[in-house]
C-alpha cells in the first residue's frame, strides 16, 4: 500500500481489548499521527467491582496519549472536542456508543470501523459470538465507513478468516482482533490515496448479530448436541451456556459424543436433558437422540468440578437431569 503524502491525522475511538492491536499498529507506524483517544468512562469491572480504566485508555496513557473519556458522546462538550480536534479520520473499533450524525461529518475521511464479520452478514454488537453460535467454519473483517444505521455504512476492505472447531469466542476475537490491525492500516491508507473506493452494502443479505443478554446461554436440550456445543463454545464467557439442576442454575461444559458412542442402551429411551453414565463417562441426551459429553459443572455459588464429581455429589436418581427453558 503506497504510504500517505503526510501523516493522517486522526482520533482513535475504542474500549476493550479488540481495539488494541489496530491502535499499536497506528501509533507504530509514521504515516499516521494519532492526535487523542477517546474511550468510556471508567468502570467497574471484575470480580471486586473496583473502577478501572478501560485496556485501550492504559495502553494511551503508557505511550504518552491523550484520553478523552465522555459520558455520552452525543454530548455538546463531545461536538466540541471533535471540532476542535478536526481530524483527518476518526478510527473506531468497539467503542461502545452509537456515533451522531452531527460527529460523523467533521473528519473528511468520516470514521472507519474494524467490524468482525463479513458485512453485510452479521450486523450488530456480538458478530463473533453468534457467528459461531450459528455453527459457522467462516467469518472474517470488514473496514467500513459508518453511517447513522447499525454496520450499514460502505465497506473498505474485506479479509476472510477460518473459525476452528472448537475455538471459542475469546479466542476467535484475539485472532481477529490481530488480524484487523493491518486490514485498518491498508484501508486508511488506500482511502487516503484514492486506490480504495467504498462500496455499497447489498442490503438485501443482511443478517443480525444482537446484543447479547442474559437468557441466550440458557440451554434448550431440544436442541442436537452441536447446536448446543456451539452455543458453550459462542458465549463464552458471558451469558455462559447454563441449565438448571434440581431448581439450582449451573454452567455446564461439554462436547458433542460421535453418532454410535456413549451409553446407546439407554439413549433412545432418555428424554432431553437427561444425565447419563457409563463407565467412559457422563453424558447430557440432546435432540435428536445425540449425546453432549458432560466435562463439567458449576453450580451457582460453587466451585466449577468435573462431571464426575457432579454426578457422584448429586447421588443422581434414575431419569433425573437439566431442565431446559419453558
Amino acid at each position: 500500500m503506497v504510504a500517505a503524502a503526510m501523516p493522517l491525522r486522526l482520533v482513535f475511538c475504542g474500549t476493550p481489548e479488540f481495539a488494541l492491536p489496530s491502535l499499536r499498529a497506528l501509533v507504530s507506524n509514521d504515516n499516521f499521527q494519532v492526535e487523542a483517544v477517546v474511550t468510556q468512562p471508567d468502570r467497574p469491572r471484575g470480580r471486586g467491582g473496583e473502577t478501572s480504566a478501560s485496556p485501550v485508555k492504559e495502553f494511551a496513557l503508557e505511550n504518552g496519549l491523550y484520553v478523552y473519556q465522555p459520558e455520552k458522546i452525543r454530548d455538546d462538550s463531545a461536538l466540541g472536542f471533535f471540532k476542535r480536534m478536526a481530524p483527518d479520520v476518526v478510527v473506531i473499533i468497539a467503542y461502545g456508543q452509537i456515533i451522531p450524525q452531527l460527529l460523523i461529518e467533521i473528519p473528511r475521511l468520516g470514521w472507519i470501523n474494524l467490524h468482525g464479520a463479513l458485512l453485510p452478514k452479521y450486523r450488530g454488537a456480538a458478530p463473533i459470538n453468534w457467528a459461531i453460535v450459528n455453527g459457522e467454519t467462516r467469518t472474517g473483517l470488514t473496514t467500513m465507513q459508518i453511517d447513522a444505521g447499525m454496520d450499514t455504512g460502505p465497506i473498505l476492505l474485506q479479509k476472510e478468516i477460518e473459525i476452528g472447531p472448537e475455538e471459542t469466542a475469546p479466542q476467535l476475537s484475539r485472532r481477529m482482533a490481530e488480524a484487523g490491525a493491518p486490514l485498518m492500516v491498508d484501508s486508511l491508507l488506500g482511502l487516503a490515496n484514492g486506490t480504495i473506493l467504498p462500496r455499497a452494502q447489498d442490503s438485501s443479505q443482511a443478517t443480525k448479530a444482537p446484543l447479547l443478554k442474559k437468557e441466550h446461554g440458557n440451554i434448550d436440550w431440544n436442541l442436537t448436541a452441536r447446536e448446543i456445543y456451539n452455543r458453550i463454545r459462542g458465549f463464552d464467557p458471558w451469558p455462559g451456556a447454563y441449565t438448571f439442576f434440581r431448581g439450582q442454575q449451573c454452567a455446564v461444559w461439554g462436547k458433542p459424543v460421535v453418532a454410535g458412542a456413549g451409553p446407546a442402551t439407554m439413549q433412545s429411551t432418555a428424554s432431553a436433558g437427561q444425565i447419563l453414565a457409563d463407565g467412559a463417562g457422563i453424558y447430557v441426551v440432546c435432540g435428536g437422540s445425540s449425546l453432549l459429553r458432560l466435562e463439567s459443572v458449576k453450580l451457582e455459588g460453587r466451585g466449577k468440578v468435573s462431571a464426575r464429581d457432579f454426578v457422584n455429589g448429586a447421588r443422581l436418581k434414575a431419569g433425573e437431569g437439566f431442565s431446559s427453558p419453558h
